[in-house]
């Protein structure tokens, strides 16, 4: 072509990788590019509302609006994103080589907690989840969510065992750790590690460049995996996976629809020479249809929830089974914590009276200090949870609780307490700070670890927000106007922040995420 070829991409690490590759290819065979980033839909003016045009996809709409706008000449996309019906006028121009297919796990530590009844894995695809429960049953699944890198320092910070990545991504951004596993016996999300470009169908001359570029065996594959999918996601909520691959001169093809809690498989391989391979994903779901997979989707169907909340940190999959069935709920990480690097002689010569307010303080401590060196002769804390964690992990018994900072600062003073070290977060908890040096408590503060805001807009209203400290709920404000709500808070600190925006505000019974969602149960029973 004359003429240089505009690429369209979203301006996240792997998209752009996924752009400059398409680009890299093209400028090898004589043609100039550009990449362009689009990241909002910009000015629109199309002859016909989206929704008419077929562009619904989330992942793709705005490349798709872009290129309907000829704002950009070629859009790349993760395949695995793109709708199985594309827009109106909007072709696949070409599939490059497949990459890695398959899910990894990063794992902390070993792998001993794969043979353990109890552990926890996040991830936030529907997919992983129920494959993840089919084959381990006991487990815990928590949502995951955010950019590659986001998600691996999540899984840094949390006290998780693994979370599940693609294998083509990780590969892609050289971000494969070492402590990672295959899981060969997961099956990948229709076209996982595919790259589509797509392209105006009318644009002829410049479909016949991306030609050069397609690779046919993988885009065999691709349309076989896509057509099982286009049969069966229908109005279906359920999980799917598809792998098509060849091996020697005959393509081999694995299928399964699962039920949403991993209970329920139906599954289907199936083995063809390419002659025979033109409608074999749609074979393969009508047969998974036929042996029950109508029933499994339709069950998985659920109705429109009378109400909804929010809760401002992800929630594992025991937690949100809580949930009275009338209520639905959204999740989103509001705060993220970072651990502080803390010098050895802070702890050196041993510490009389510590206090710690929160299992990120525990937390933060082991990050920084094995167990035997934390020389603390008495511990004072704040919360059960907080409580169980210290005794369980720094082995030392817990001189004394409370259920708030208040009142932990009430019981030092009539203990006659000179001094202490209080090992907190950058947001520490000043209503403590104040009432011990009001009665000449000389405290030294430990800044262990950090509370970063994580910042989100909601277009939509909540009928309740649940709130776990006082920053969730100013990072929650910093973005959103909303006052209407019910503000539901695990204690009384988190309480008192809330009633200066709140006019509805309910307090857990007890300072747990369990309590708080059976107060949300309660209070819309």
């Amino acid at each position: 072509m004359d003429k240089k070829i505009r690429i369209g991409t979203r301006s996240s690490e792997l998209a752009l990788w996924q752009a400059n590759t398409v680009a890299s290819q093209l400028n090898h065979l004589g043609h100039e590019t550009e990449i362009v980033k689009i990241d909002s839909q910009g000015d629109i003016n199309l002859e016909k509302p989206l929704y008419e045009m077929g562009i619904t996809g989330i992942f793709t709409k705005n490349l798709d609006i872009a290129l309907l706008n000829r704002t950009i000449d070629i859009a790349v996309h993760s395949m695995k994103d793109v709708p199985t019906a594309l827009p109106q006028n909007i072709v696949q121009a070409a599939v490059l080589k497949r990459g890695g297919s398959l899910d990894i796990l990063v794992f902390k530590g070993n792998e001993e907690f794969l043979h353990q009844k109890a552990a926890v894995i996040a991830t936030g695809s529907l997919r992983r989840k129920a494959q993840w429960l089919h084959h381990y049953p006991t487990h815990t699944i928590t949502g995951l969510r955010g950019n590659i890198n986001t998600r691996l320092q999540k899984l840094e910070d949390n006290d998780w065992n693994g979370a599940i990545f693609a294998q083509a991504g990780l590969h892609r951004l050289k971000l494969l750790p070492q402590n990672h596993a295959i899981l060969d016996w997961m099956i990948p999300a229709p076209a996982q590690g595919i790259l589509m470009i797509a392209a105006l169908g009318e644009n002829k001359e410049l479909l016949e460049v991306c030609k050069e570029l397609n690779d046919e065996n993988t885009e065999i594959c691709a349309n076989i995996e896509r057509q099982f999918l286009q049969v069966l996601e229908g109005g279906c909520s359920s999980p799917i996976g598809a792998l098509a691959y060849f091996k020697d001169e005959q393509i081999v093809f694995k299928g399964a629809l699962f039920s949403l809690d991993g209970k329920k498989k139906i599954a289907m391989d199936q083995l063809c020479y390419r002659v025979n391979s033109k409608d074999l994903g749609k074979r393969c779901a009508e047969d998974i249809l036929l042996r029950g997979g109508k029933k499994l989707m339709i069950k998985d169907v659920t109705p429109p929830k009378e109400l909804k909340v929010l809760s401002t940190k992800q929630l594992s999959t025991n937690q949100t089974d809580l949930f009275s069935e009338k209520i639905g709920f959204e999740m989103s990480d509001f705060i993220a914590i970072r651990y502080n690097r803390l010098k050895p002689t802070v702890i050196k010569n041993g510490i009389k009276n510590v206090i710690i307010t929160s299992q990120n303080g525990v937390e933060a401590l082991l990050h920084n200090y094995a167990p035997a060196e934390m020389d603390f002769e008495n511990i004072y804390c704040v919360g059960r949870r907080t409580k169980r964690l210290i005794e369980k992990k720094i082995g030392k018994k817990v001189a004394h609780v409370e259920n708030s900072a208040k009142e932990l600062a009430k019981f030092i003073i009539k203990m006659r307490l000179n001094e202490a070290t209080y090992f907190c977060g950058n947001l520490k908890r000043d209503e403590l700070n104040t009432i011990l040096s009001e009665n000449n408590v000389e405290v030294t503060n430990i800044e262990a670890y950090r509370t970063v805001l994580n910042e989100r807009k909601f277009d939509k209203v909540f009928d309740g927000i649940l709130f776990y400290s006082p920053s969730g709920i100013e990072s929650y404000l910093n973005d959103n106007i909303d006052r209407i709500a019910v503000a539901f808070c695990i204690g009384e600190t988190t309480a008192q922040e809330a009633r200066k925006y709140f006019e509805k505000v309910q307090v857990a019974e007890l300072p747990s995420i369990e309590n708080v969602i059976k107060t949300v149960n309660k209070y819309y029973e």
